[in-house]
């Protein structure tokens, strides 16, 4: 079975290392230290312009929490736009309501937004108290994946609802493992997940992501 490793960067040096790592697929974000805002254009654009790998840009208006006020949801649909025509393949977002739920009338506008571009949704995902019925919405929204790690610290400590969250989606939606994934617990995530694709964070020299592409090939 082939696994999709998704790399999350910040930079164009660390986008091509992931590249050459063996990375299938990047999300381009700017200030990963505070977990990850929307890139400038020109970066979409370098980005897109030196990899042939999928580019899909986190669209995030700020840090902190992931409830955002009329306003901030308009800014995010320019976002969209913004890295849309800057040749970003594919969008990430995540909206919530202040009862911690998916805001649906938020994220049908912005896969609307997205158009043709495949949309994900976040880690927001892990602040979800039901995540159940917060996958229905997302499939019933339009999103194609959905970044978590089960609501734990990590992907290998939630891998237990993650493996639910999957059999719940059954191909109607991909379920990605994202959160402490490495090297040295990557095989085991996929085996207790049954998950196809799974994201890590990509330094600037991508020694990160090659060692889990090693690692998912020898298995």
């Amino acid at each position: 079975m082939t696994v999709v490793v998704e790399a999350c960067v910040d930079a164009l040096d660390a986008a091509c290392a992931a590249e050459r790592a063996g990375a299938a697929r990047l999300e381009l974000c700017a200030n990963l230290a505070v977990g990850g805002t929307t890139p400038s254009a020109e970066l979409v654009r370098n980005v897109c312009a030196a990899v042939s790998i999928p580019v899909f840009a986190m669209v995030r208006p700020r840090a902190g929490s992931f409830v955002f006020d009329d306003a901030e949801i308009a800014t995010m649909l320019a976002h969209v736009a913004r890295v849309r025509d800057a040749g970003a393949h594919g969008v990430v977002i995540g909206a919530l309501t202040a009862a911690a739920a998916v805001n649906s009338r938020a994220v049908r506008a912005l896969v609307q937004a997205s158009g043709s571009l495949p949309v994900t949704f976040h880690k927001a995902f892990d602040v979800i108290d039901d995540q159940s019925a917060a996958l229905e919405r997302l499939i019933e929204a339009g999103v194609q994946r959905v970044l978590t790690s089960g609501g734990a610290p990590t992907a290998l400590a939630g891998s237990a609802r993650l493996a639910e969250l999957i059999g719940q989606a059954n191909e109607r939606i991909v379920v990605m493992p994202g959160g402490g994934v490495r090297a040295s617990n990557v095989a085991e995530i996929l085996r207790a997940t049954g998950a196809r694709e799974v994201h890590a964070r990509c330094g600037a020299d991508g020694a990160t992501i090659a060692e889990i592409v090693r690692v998912i090939g020898d298995r």
